[in-house]
């Protein structure tokens, strides 16, 4: 369970990547527009598991090991922005969040769904309504 203090500290990070990447986007990757959709800090504030999605990307994964290498830079940048707000600089691990393409495919295999409507089942629900 993540204390109040993790909670406020992982938002002040993910804020702050954020804007990092939206500003960095060109000169540091290719354009790719990045996303951080969520933060995990650990107890000690010492690491930061940053979670990224991506637009258009077809190799996600890729994307994460180049913005890996780029990672004593992007931790150097976030030192400047939060050094008034925070005494430690997490170290940063970048992981790749896949979670709106899992949604979407479960989303998908809903709409294939062949579900039959049941007449009973609807007079039944107006039955409610009339007593």
């Amino acid at each position: 369970m993540d204390s109040k203090r993790q909670h406020k500290f992982s938002r002040l990070i993910q804020k702050d990547l954020g804007e990092i990447f939206q500003q960095n986007s060109v000169a540091m990757f290719g354009g790719t527009f990045i996303t951080v959709t969520h933060v995990e800090i650990s107890p000690d504030l010492g690491l930061a598991k940053v979670y990224l999605s991506f637009l258009l990307e077809k190799n996600p994964e890729e994307k994460v090991k180049e913005i890996d290498v780029q990672n004593k830079t992007i931790r150097k940048i976030l030192a400047q922005r939060i050094r008034h707000q925070a005494r430690i600089i997490p170290e940063l691990r970048f992981y790749y969040d896949n979670t709106a393409e899992e949604a979407e495919k479960i989303e998908d295999l809903f709409k294939d769904l062949d579900i039959p409507e049941d007449k009973k089942g609807e007079d039944e629900d107006d039955d409610i309504y009339t007593r």
